[in-house]
């Protein structure tokens, strides 16, 4: 009876300490990233705040608890998964070596440096006027997408590999040369294999293993792309970092921006996850969506408050924080804000519904998984792309579906280089192998760039639209070496997918998609393998299968596939009503910054959230000389 009183109150003791010292961190994390006004927010407080929360994960007195009462509770113990769950925690984190511990602590004060420089970097190009015009990163990308002139392109191309040349002088040289030395200090290879084995419970030789297989397999399709691309669009220069993506689906983006108002994102976005039943458990959720000056050059979603099961049995719902880059006046704008909601969203969901009984089930840093979290998201956002979600959300300002002709162009355009996107993903990972794998002497700013080009050459076939060293995943701590997860958790959305496909024949507005995902993968939180979960759910090991697969699908075939359900939905919608509400279970607040432009407490409902949002982007990003975009509701949509 005392042992079990003793192991309760100990872990009461350990989640209510965590749960503290996370939210202080994760509240500083978002009002920097977000370059919020308020005092309370600075560099100094967020390296502060986390080394307070990694201490705390740190203490070996807490692991040496752990370990005494694991072996002395019975194999039935209620608090068995719990402290299991701790003793990998606190082993992610604990390092022996005093020298190690310093190195940390160094690699931190670097990390905060150098992210907030990145973050007053004047960023823009110098367009062929000879006039600098600043922009941000996503700014230049959107550019280089859609923009009809070349050397407009080539400028923001140029101006996106200014990043390059920016951070290596202002201490990632120094960054990686520090968190290569703790890793060896803590036995470790280099610092991709002590992040990975942390985070994925094998190393990164098991990996590239996996990597490799997938790297060799789709090399000949890819060099067969590019060989093709060259020939229907005009020869080598088609293959020029600034022209490929434009080549590729530049117009067909352009022809499909009508169908995607920005301003209708967030209100699609949940009609999508309604209809397919997921639900946010009563948790609280502020969006900042709209790019500007100063604040992080990526989309995250990280949560200050954790869902958990507390002792009593009581539910203590999620605190998210998620952010976009949005441009409402860009091409393109609102087909990326809803990827991204959709994305972002996706992680949301998962961990609001982590139903565990410690706040550490269901954190986002080590033991979880980076391809486990990064499955949930990608495989929602997925459904963007998917003919039959189309023809219900994609949407004119006139009330005007997006025609067959119109998806039918795409998938032309798109499907025979989607190879493309994948060699674009795997060049992070295998350049961050090589980036920690190299000498520490040899580690100088011109060697890092020269290693980018390398890469994306190597693995890419030519230099990328989206420069290595401008990917802001390598430089923060949380996200280096784990662009992996992605390249895992695109295998594990190709399975799922095929899953639900073989299973029910659909995944757009699938009732059985939201239920079927908390209770396989999101339940659970870190308290399962990744590979475990995704077997157990599709019956077969993780494998590329699926994802090779469909690229080396015809393009009349993806054609036939697709019109069949697109014709499907356009006469399902055509016999439905549009929903009246909308219950997403959660509060939600529409943020820029400090300001808070609409909130379903304050409104009433999320679709009246959803209009007070949606009349804010009107007003402060009119077009065409000041005429409001209207929008005309679809039947069923």
């Amino acid at each position: 009876m005392t042992a079990s009183v003793n192991v309760s109150d100990f872990i009461d003791s350990t989640n209510t300490n965590y749960e503290r010292l996370h939210k202080a961190f994760e509240l500083q994390f978002w009002g920097t990233k977000m370059n919020l006004s308020g005092s309370q927010y600075s560099v100094d407080e967020l390296t502060r705040t986390k080394t307070e929360m990694e201490a705390f994960l740190a203490d070996e007195s807490k692991l040496a608890k752990t370990r005494e009462f694991l072996k002395a509770i019975p194999e039935e113990s209620p608090h068995l998964k719990t402290l299991k769950m701790f003793e990998r925690t606190f082993g992610c984190y604990i390092m022996e070596s005093e020298d190690a511990k310093a190195l940390r602590a160094e690699c931190t004060k670097i990390e905060g440096q150098l992210d907030n420089a990145r973050n007053t970097m004047t960023l823009g190009a110098t367009m062929p006027s000879g006039d600098f015009v600043e922009m941000t990163s996503v700014g230049l990308r959107n550019k280089i997408r859609v923009d009809p002139d070349e050397q407009v392109r080539k400028a923001c191309f140029e101006g996106l590999t200014k990043i390059g040349d920016f951070v290596c002088e202002n201490g990632f040289v120094g960054l990686v040369k520090a968190r290569n030395k703790m890793a060896k200090k803590l036995g470790y290879l280099d610092f991709y294999d002590y992040k990975v084995t942390n985070a994925e419970g094998f190393g990164k030789v098991a990996l590239f293993e996996i990597l490799d297989t997938l790297e060799k397999g789709t090399r000949p399709i890819m060099e067969n792309a590019r060989k093709i691309f060259a020939e229907e669009k005009g020869g080598p220069s088609a293959l020029e970092p600034w022209n490929q993506s434009f080549l590729m689906a530049g117009d067909v983006t352009r022809r499909m921006d009508p169908y995607f108002p920005f301003q209708k994102s967030v209100e699609q976005w949940g009609k999508s996850f309604a209809a397919m039943k997921i639900s946010y458990k009563g948790a609280n959720m502020d969006l900042d969506l709209l790019d500007r000056k100063g604040k992080y050059s990526n989309g995250f979603c990280h949560w200050p408050q954790p869902a958990w099961v507390k002792s009593d049995g009581s539910w203590q719902p999620s605190t998210t924080h998620f952010t976009s880059l949005a441009d409402p006046s860009a091409v393109g704008s609102g087909y990326t804000a809803l990827n991204t909601l959709m994305h972002e969203a996706g992680h949301a969901a998962h961990f609001s519904n982590i139903e565990m009984p410690s706040p550490l089930f269901a954190q986002e840093r080590s033991p979880t998984s980076v391809a486990y979290a990064e499955l949930q998201s990608m495989f929602l956002d997925s459904l963007v792309g998917d003919a039959d979600w189309m023809a219900k959300y994609a949407v004119s300002k006139e009330g005007e579906t997006i025609p067959w002709d119109l998806i039918a162009d795409k998938i032309k355009a798109t499907h025979p280089y989607e190879v493309f996107a994948l060699r674009g993903m795997i060049a992070v990972p295998y350049f961050e192998k090589a980036l920690y794998e190299m000498v520490e002497e040899d580690v100088t700013a011109d060697s890092i760039k020269t290693l980018a080009d390398r890469i994306e050459k190597d693995i890419q076939g030519g230099l990328s639209a989206r420069p290595l060293l401008s990917v802001p995943h390598i430089l923060s701590d949380e996200a280096s070496c784990y662009y992996h997860g992605y390249v895992l958790a695109e295998m594990g959305v190709h399975q799922t997918r095929e899953f639900f496909l073989k299973r029910y024949g659909y995944i757009a507005d699938n009732p059985n998609v939201g239920p079927t995902l908390t209770s396989a993968y999101w339940k659970p939180g870190n308290s399962e393998p990744f590979l475990s979960l995704v077997e157990n759910l599709t019956g077969a090991p993780l494998t590329g299968d699926a994802w090779v697969n469909e690229l080396k699908q015809s393009v009349d075939t993806v054609l036939k596939e697709e019109k069949v359900k697109y014709e499907a939905k356009v006469a399902e919608c055509a016999e439905t009503e549009a929903a009246q509400e909308i219950d997403l279970d959660m509060r939600i607040r529409i943020v820029d910054g400090d300001e808070v432009l609409a909130d379903t407490e304050m409104d009433g409902s999320f679709l009246a959230t959803c209009k007070t949002f949606e009349k804010y982007v009107e007003e402060r990003f009119a077009k065409n000389g000041g005429e409001l975009i209207g929008y005309k509701q679809q039947k069923c949509n």
